[in-house]
C-alpha cells in the first residue's frame, strides 16, 4: 500500500478521484465468492474501505462530511466495501482499543472480510446486566486460560474470534474487574451449540467455554478495564441496527421505494386512508430515525461513545414491529398463508417474528430507555445495590 496517499483538497477533487478509481477497477456485477474477496482487497489497497481512519492505518484521514461523499461515489455504481469506518464493529473496536500486534495482523483481513466474528457477551446470568458476567479468564504466562458459558451468540458456529467479555478480577466491583479479549474460536475448548429461534433459523448459539487460550496480545484495553472498551464497541453495533436491519428473505423484489408503498400498491389497497396512515406513521418514524443517526454520528468519535445510539437502536427495533404489523394489515386474511408459493405472506410472517431479534440483540429496548433516561435525558440512575462492592461477595439467585 502505497504510504504518500495524497488528501483531497476539495471535495470536488475527492469526487472526482472516487469517480476516476472506480472506473478504472469496478465491474458490475461481481462473480462469485472469488471476485467478491478481489475486490474488497483492491478497495482497501485502494484506501476506500475506511476513508476517515489515519493514513498509517489503511485511510485517508478524511473528515465524515468527505466520508460521506465517497459512500455516495461507491453507491450510485453499485459498489460494496466503503464507509467500514463507521460500519464495521469488529475493526473499528480494534483500531481504538486493540494492542499493536493484534491491529498488525487483523485489521486489514477484517476489512477485507476473510475474518469471521462473533459476540461472547451474555451469559445465562448476566444478560441485561452485562456487568454481572462470570466467565473468568485468568492468566498464565503470555496467554490466559478461559473458562465459561455465553448465550445469544449469533455466528459463533463460523466465527474465526469472538469479541469476550471476561472477569479477570474478583476483589474489585463487578464493572472494574472485566477484561476484553479477542477470543480465537477454533480450538478445542470452544464447544457451539445452536438455538431454535421461532424463524426456524439457528443463528444464535450458545457456547461452552473450557481451558480455552487466548494470547495476551488479545487482550483489548488495559487489563480490568473492559467495560470501557465494551461500550466502544456497543456504541458501534447500536449504531449499525440503528441505520437498518434484516429486510424479507423470500428474495422476491418489491421494487425500488418504499417497500410498504410498493406492497399496498400490489395489493390494490393504496387508496385506502387508513392503510396510507399506517405507511406515513412508518415512514416519518424511519426519517426522524435517520435524522438522529446523522447528529448521533456527529457526536461519536473514534474510539468513543455516544449515548445518542441507543435511540437509533430503539427506533430501529420499533420501526421493525411497526413495519412488519402494517404489512399484515395491508395483507389482511391473505398474511395467514406462508410458504415460497405465497412470498408476500412468508416475509410479513418472518418480519414479524424477526423484529423480536432487534429488541433484544446489541442491549434490550428496556436497557435502551434507561441509557436514553439517564445519559440524555439526565434523569436519576437505578439503584444497584451491588455496584460498589467488590464482586466475589456479589450475592446470586
Amino acid at each position: 500500500m502505497a504510504d504518500d496517499a495524497a488528501l483531497p483538497v476539495t471535495d470536488e477533487s475527492l469526487r472526482e478521484e472516487v469517480r476516476a478509481w472506480l472506473a478504472a477497477h469496478w465491474t458490475d456485477p461481481l462473480q462469485g465468492e472469488a471476485e467478491r474477496k478481489a475486490w474488497m482487497a483492491k478497495v482497501v489497497e485502494g484506501r476506500w474501505a475506511v476513508p476517515r481512519w489515519p493514513t498509517e492505518w489503511m485511510g485517508r484521514g478524511l473528515s465524515d462530511a468527505q466520508g460521506r461523499i465517497v459512500e455516495r461515489e461507491f453507491a450510485a455504481v453499485g459498489a460494496p466495501g466503503t464507509g467500514q469506518d463507521r460500519t464495521n464493529l469488529w475493526a473499528n473496536t480494534l483500531l481504538a482499543r486493540g494492542t499493536q500486534a493484534l491491529k498488525d495482523k487483523l485489521l486489514a483481513p477484517l476489512l477485507r472480510g476473510e475474518v469471521g466474528m462473533c459476540l461472547l457477551y451474555s451469559e445465562p446470568g448476566a444478560g441485561s446486566d452485562l456487568a454481572g458476567v462470570r466467565t473468568r479468564a485468568d492468566r498464565q504466562g503470555d496467554h490466559f486460560v478461559v473458562n465459561g458459558q455465553k448465550v445469544w451468540t449469533s455466528y459463533a458456529a463460523s466465527a474465526d474470534y469472538g469479541m469476550l467479555i471476561a472477569r479477570t478480577d474478583w476483589d474489585v466491583p463487578k464493572h472494574r474487574g472485566i477484561s476484553f479479549f479477542f477470543l480465537p474460536m477454533k480450538q478445542p475448548g470452544v464447544e457451539v451449540r445452536p438455538l431454535r429461534q421461532i424463524t426456524g433459523e439457528s443463528q444464535f448459539n450458545e457456547v461452552f467455554i473450557t481451558d480455552a487460550v487466548c494470547p495476551a496480545e488479545n487482550l483489548l484495553g488495559e487489563l480490568g478495564q473492559g467495560w470501557g472498551v465494551l461500550q466502544t464497541a456497543l456504541a458501534y453495533e447500536r449504531s449499525v441496527m440503528g441505520e437498518g436491519a434484516r429486510g424479507p428473505r423470500s428474495g422476491v423484489s418489491e421494487g425500488p421505494g418504499e417497500p410498504l408503498i410498493a406492497l399496498a400498491r400490489e395489493a390494490g389497497v393504496l387508496s385506502d386512508p387508513l392503510i396510507r396512515q399506517e405507511i406515513a406513521r412508518v415512514v416519518g418514524l424511519k426519517k426522524l430515525n435517520a435524522l438522529n443517526s446523522a447528529r448521533a454520528k456527529a457526536d461519536l468519535k473514534q474510539g468513543t461513545t455516544s449515548a445518542l445510539m441507543s435511540l437509533g437502536k430503539l427506533a430501529m427495533s420499533r420501526i421493525l414491529h411497526e413495519e412488519a404489523r402494517v404489512r399484515t394489515l395491508i395483507l389482511g386474511a391473505a398474511s395467514l398463508l406462508e410458504g415460497p408459493d405465497h412470498p408476500r405472506a412468508e416475509d410479513a410472517n418472518f418480519l414479524t417474528l424477526n423484529a423480536y431479534f432487534t429488541s433484544i440483540g446489541g442491549g434490550t429496548d428496556q436497557i435502551q430507555r434507561n441509557i436514553i433516561g439517564e445519559r440524555v435525558l439526565g434523569l436519576p440512575k437505578e439503584p444497584e445495590v451491588d455496584r460498589d462492592i467488590p464482586f466475589r461477595e456479589v450475592r446470586t439467585s
